[in-house]
């Protein structure tokens, strides 16, 4: 069971921010209980990206949060422009057009774990690295991709997400406290803690249970997903979405009932699809925008890792908590 805390981003606008970045790192890892060599080379991966951002970038931005697989730290960061025209000439060692010595995106490519990236010209960049203990399986390192963002100036985020393990397959929830602050918080946690308590409880039984749990906060939309080779259940309640993605941008809605987990509960209606080979199954909470559908983004490589980073920088509504969760089950296994 994985249940990321708050992640943290981080507007890249003046050289401080890019020492804010690195700090952010080594706070999340120490509060991680990472290796102190692993945080650091978090907080190394972190300068080099969030500095490649000032030095470079229009409107850069970096996520830094725990990562949802294995023990790790993610770093997640996105620009509008420029861009780069031939991403590998600068990711050998030596070449660079600030006169530094060049090994800024060579060394985040030999210490992350898991790096991606894809530039545009005149377009921005996307980059993310994740960097995990030893021991976590080199096909699972890539699985899953997240955010959980607190509404711009807050702290406290009224999102949350959760994945779990389970003998034939991963469950995962994304729950959304309405509102934002504390009181959305508390109602996210409680559907949370009824989640960790038995994640192989079929879908709407695990609804219910929370239907009961959060009937003293505020209420909260969830969005549930049981996800096995070539086969996923799906059921939500409220303001939540999910979509399945293939490849050439082919995307499957998972639509969600209205309700308020907590208060109004209908008749959960759990969907069955069948997953091809490839695809990538996204939920999320209205705090990200639902324009991202649009096939000039579901047709990019879809890399849960990169697709967290785009939607954070791009399709993040920064005046409302914002979760995303993006798994790919044919490495999940």
């Amino acid at each position: 069971m994985v249940v990321p805390p708050a992640s943290r981003h981080l507007r890249v606008d003046h050289v401080s921010a890019v020492y804010a970045a690195a700090r952010a790192a080594r706070e999340t890892g120490r509060a991680a209980g990472l290796p102190q060599v692993l945080t650091e080379r978090a907080a190394v991966v972190t300068s080099e990206l969030a500095g490649n951002l000032d030095r470079h970038a229009i409107n850069g931005s970096v996520v830094v949060q725990r990562s949802p697989i294995g023990l790790g730290i993610d770093v997640l960061a996105a620009d509008d422009g420029p861009g780069m025209a031939d991403v590998g000439h600068w990711l050998l060692d030596g070449n660079t057009t600030t006169g530094t010595l060049g090994t800024g995106l060579g060394a985040v490519s030999r210490m992350a774990t898991v790096f991606r990236i894809r530039s545009v010209p005149r377009d921005g960049t996307i980059a993310a690295a994740r960097l995990l203990v030893p021991g976590t399986p080199a096909g699972r390192a890539a699985a899953i991709g997240h955010f959980c963002l607190p509404r711009e100036g807050e702290v406290v985020c009224g999102d949350a997400i959760a994945v779990a393990e389970l003998t034939d397959g991963w469950t995962a929830v994304v729950v959304d406290g309405l509102g934002h602050g504390p009181d959305a918080a508390e109602a996210a946690d409680a559907a949370i803690r009824v989640f960790r308590q038995n994640p192989d409880r079929p879908l709407p039984q695990q609804l219910t249970s929370m239907h009961r749990a959060l009937r003293t906060t505020r209420g909260a939309a969830v969005a549930l997903a049981r996800i096995a080779p070539h086969r996923l259940e799906f059921c939500g309640v409220g303001n939540v979405s999910g979509t399945t993605i293939g490849t050439g941008g082919r995307s499957q809605l998972l639509l969600s009932i209205p309700g308020v987990v907590g208060f109004t509960l209908p008749a959960v209606q759990v969907r069955h699809t069948v997953l091809a080979e490839g695809d990538v199954v996204v939920l999320h909470t209205d705090g990200v925008d639902r324009t991202w559908r649009a096939p000039a983004v579901t047709d990019l490589p879809s890399h849960a890792l990169s697709l967290a980073a785009r939607l954070a920088h791009h399709h993040r509504n920064p005046r409302d908590d914002a979760a995303m969760l993006a798994l790919h089950p044919d490495r999940l296994t």
